[in-house]
């Protein structure tokens, strides 16, 4: 068994690839909710690159996308959080979604939502947005959507979001109790890149074939956490199911 968000892309740890962006986008206080094989996970965060500034935070009992926020709700409040499900793989121009949400989007929209258009909608959260890019309508996980343009699960949210899901105290997902509240007030960005979910063997072929040589990572890293994870048998795993 290995973690989804320990699947390699390129050899490089997915969650690693995430954390690269997010370094690099100025981030100083990453928080990563740990639950299924958390003591994997905590071992790769346990690392001198992460110290400081990345903090795994266990949950015993999963209580949802909204429920982790708002137990962190004292680290998190009077910020703009970015909000990432590290399971899928994006590659992207991450540095114009964070210009577009500082600089563009509407006043009255406390949410940016990264959207891509999917090739099977029916597995994702879809949306309708007006001639803006506000979300009018949002369908999650419906048969025959009407469209694929797709939550790719990466937000900005200023902390008025925060504040309504602290009070809120019976709300515990995201996409079904979080996103219809604010609908109307939620901007798309348009990821025009690669956008894959890794849930499946299929998926993480898709990304293994489609990240570039180039993805983003923490570059040369040399400790003895990365040595151990170059043998891993996940790798040969991975391997032999793209050449099936």
């Amino acid at each position: 068994q290995w973690p989804k968000c320990l699947m390699p892309i390129k050899e490089t740890p997915l969650l690693e690839h995430w954390l690269s962006i997010v370094k690099r986008a100025g981030a100083t206080n990453v928080i990563v909710n740990l639950h299924y094989l958390a003591e994997i996970v905590q071992e790769f965060l346990s690392r001198s690159i992460f110290k400081d500034w990345v903090y795994g935070v266990y949950e015993p009992e999963l209580t949802g996308t909204a429920g982790a926020l708002r137990a962190n709700y004292e680290n998190l409040q009077n910020s703009t959080i970015l909000l990432v499900h590290a399971d899928n793989y994006c590659d992207c121009n991450f540095d114009d979604f964070i210009r577009f949400h500082y600089t563009q989007r509407p006043k009255d929209c406390p949410i940016t939502m990264m959207v891509f258009n999917s090739q099977i909608p029916e597995t994702c959260g879809i949306v309708e947005t007006d001639e803006h890019n506000v979300v009018k309508k949002f369908h999650e996980k419906v048969k025959d959507p009407p469209g694929n343009l797709a939550n790719g699960a990466v937000y900005l949210l200023e902390p008025e979001v925060l504040e309504w899901i602290y009070h809120h105290k019976e709300v515990t997902d995201f996409s079904s109790e979080v996103i219809p509240q604010f609908i109307g007030r939620i901007v798309t960005w348009h990821n025009e890149g690669i956008h894959i979910d890794i849930g499946s063997i299929q998926a993480l072929r898709e990304a293994q074939i489609s990240a570039s040589k180039d993805a983003a990572s923490l570059k040369n890293i040399h400790d003895d956490w990365t040595k151990r994870f170059a043998s891993h048998p996940i790798h040969q795993q991975i391997k032999l199911g793209i050449q099936s």
